[in-house]
């Protein structure tokens, strides 16, 4: 009887760790593999790349800042900021957004 929970709690622990670790090797095997004697420059970004790389961070920036406008709103709804405080809050929140927004359309801009 020992014998056949043992067997049983490795047949287990096997199946939880498959299951636990199949995302793993699954995001593993769509990477592309990057060769072992691949030249330097192969494996430079292309020169809009540091346009693109700003163009994502103006994009999580955006995004942040539209959370935080939402959790503001949030806090003024359940009471935990007062009408006065919400608005300077929300109107410094939203002249950010802004900025960020005209930051996205001059970049925009001026790759096109």
């Amino acid at each position: 009887m020992g014998l056949l929970i043992a067997i049983l709690t490795l047949l287990l622990l096997g199946l939880v760790v498959a299951l636990v670790s199949a995302p793993l090797r699954r995001a593993r095997q769509l990477d592309p593999p990057v060769p072992q004697d691949a030249e330097r420059s192969d494996l430079e970004d292309p020169p809009s790349a540091p346009d693109s790389r700003l163009h994502d961070e103006l994009d999580a920036a955006r995004e942040a800042k539209y959370r935080e406008i939402r959790d503001a709103e949030l806090d003024f709804r359940t009471g935990k900021l007062s009408g006065e405080d919400y608005r300077a809050i929300d109107a410094d929140l939203r002249a950010e957004a802004i900025e960020i927004l005209n930051r996205l359309e001059r970049l925009k801009t001026r790759d096109a």
